[in-house]
């Protein structure tokens, strides 16, 4: 559980709606990994870029192996992924 302030997709407003519907779509849920950045649409924005790049871009490892660290590194965060 984060300790800081989140926007729901439910109260999003203005950019930070966009942002929300160019990730998520409509009515689906926001990672809350993203959803910490409500609060500064565009750094979410360009955070879940970055993830894309990190996990669908070019690599020596495979797209499973990649899921498995961000799990892993997930899992000694205390961290849902």
């Amino acid at each position: 559980m984060s300790h800081i302030k989140m926007i729901d997709e439910e109260k999003a407003t203005g950019k930070l709606k966009e942002v929300y519907e160019s990730i998520a779509g409509r009515g689906r849920k926001m990672a809350h990994i993203l959803k910490v950045q409500s609060l500064n649409p565009e750094a979410m924005k360009a955070h879940y870029q970055f993830y894309r790049s990190i996990i669908f871009g070019k690599s020596d490892l495979t797209r499973t192996q990649r899921e498995m660290i961000a799990t892993v590194v997930s899992v000694e965060n205390g961290c849902f992924y």
